[in-house]
């Protein structure tokens, strides 16, 4: 697969970038800071040698001199190598770091502050459409997800087959994040049925026939290695009663897919309708890490059961957006968005679907969900391209 240039831009000072294995973090430091010392902690000879001797690093910036730029790639596995760079950045040399992470489970436990804010936040995503450009399909997006790994690869779905096993092999088991590996297998094919849906800790626990506190550490677990999250409800002036728990995300939809069990009572159409929400998902919190802007993600579900997919609120407005994956429109379809619109008539609403034609009903752009995403761009307001 040819290069593709990614939207993330790497800010001037040290950073962090987190992001799931398989983003294209170590080819996009790499594609950017050529002339940088690279450390890649997964190779077992440099992780032997930098946990043992961290002094290394500081013997090896001094003889490069001043404005040297390192790259330490997975720097959880060897957490302390966190105080060394602090006090290198203290030192006022000049020094870059550029610290890439998987997760950010250990550095927690370590008690490691993240610098105290000397180095950035950031975060790598899967593809966004508008990356792709031409290249992009709804479809194959749908069925393999927009992981740069498995893009590349000549056969996406063995990739995603071993993309759990290989998290669960060198970062769960390895690492010893949970007690018992059985119990998390299990849970990881229960939970897979909460995506795009409210999350319902008692119901997986009862389902895995594990205590409630296990099913919540697993879900952090799943949170630190950056493969799920949560979204909260949207309840600002709410003149409406709202539900309480947040509804929860698989961070791509091929790997969804992949977790997802599949038999003769599954409904396809509810597992597309799944992956679908979870795609648009996926893009919403990309183009809000990229863009910079202070919006926070929501959705909005009354306890009477009216919903809409996902609220942006921030400083540039009040978005909501509603997935329906079907080619026809029924009224019913708008019933969420028209409620929310009702209560917060300042908002700006799009309803996405797998129809080819723009449609404004009741003052709601309905949209084709492919020209939606990759008139997508951050730094740019939504609907800025549609």
């Amino acid at each position: 697969m040819e290069t593709i240039d990614r939207f993330f831009r790497p800010p001037k000072q040290s950073f962090f970038l987190f992001g799931p294995r398989g983003t294209g973090k170590s080819t996009l430091v790499r594609r950017h800071f050529k002339d940088a010392i690279y450390l890649d902690l997964l190779d077992p000879e440099v992780f032997r040698t930098y946990s043992a001797n961290p002094e290394r690093l500081r013997e090896r910036l001094l003889a490069a001199g001043k404005g040297t730029t390192v790259i330490i790639d997975e720097i959880q596995k060897i957490p302390h190598l966190l105080d060394l760079v602090h006090a290198l950045i203290e030192s006022k040399s000049g020094w870059r770091f550029v610290l890439t992470g998987s997760s950010s489970r250990k550095l927690k436990r370590t008690g490691i502050d993240l610098l105290a804010g000397r180095a950035l936040l950031c975060s790598l995503h899967p593809f966004m459409a508008a990356e792709l450009g031409k290249a992009f399909s709804l479809e194959d997006a749908l069925d393999h997800g927009l992981l740069p790994v498995v893009l590349d690869s000549a056969d996406p779905n063995k990739v995603l087959q071993t993309y759990a096993a290989l998290y669960l092999r060198e970062e769960v088991q390895m690492e010893s994040l949970v007690r018992n590996i059985g119990n998390f297998t299990r849970f990881l094919e229960a939970v897979s049925f909460s995506h795009a849906s409210v999350l319902n800790i008692t119901n997986i626990a009862r389902e895995c026939q594990v205590e409630r506190k296990v099913v919540e550490g697993y879900i952090s677990v799943l949170e630190d290695l950056l493969l799920a999250y949560r979204l909260p409800v949207f309840s600002k002036r709410a003149k409406r009663a709202v539900v309480s728990h947040p509804k929860f995300y698989l961070f791509d939809a091929g790997v969804y897919r992949s977790l997802r069990p599949k038999g003769p009572l599954d409904r396809p159409a509810e597992i597309d309708g799944h992956a679908f929400e979870g795609l648009v998902a996926e893009h919403l919190r990309a183009w809000i890490d990229y863009s910079g802007r202070s919006f926070t993600p929501h959705f909005w579900r009354t306890r009477g059961g009216v919903e809409v997919d996902f609220v942006l609120y921030g400083p540039d407005g009040l978005f909501a957006i509603e997935t329906k994956n079907t080619a026809r429109l029924q009224p019913q379809d708008l019933r969420g968005l028209r409620s929310f619109k009702e209560d917060y008539p300042q908002s700006k609403a799009y309803l996405l679907y797998r129809g080819k034609e723009r449609l404004m009903k009741d003052g709601i752009l309905c949209i084709p969900c492919e020209e939606f995403l990759l008139a997508l761009y951050p730094g740019e307001l939504i609907g800025k391209n549609l």
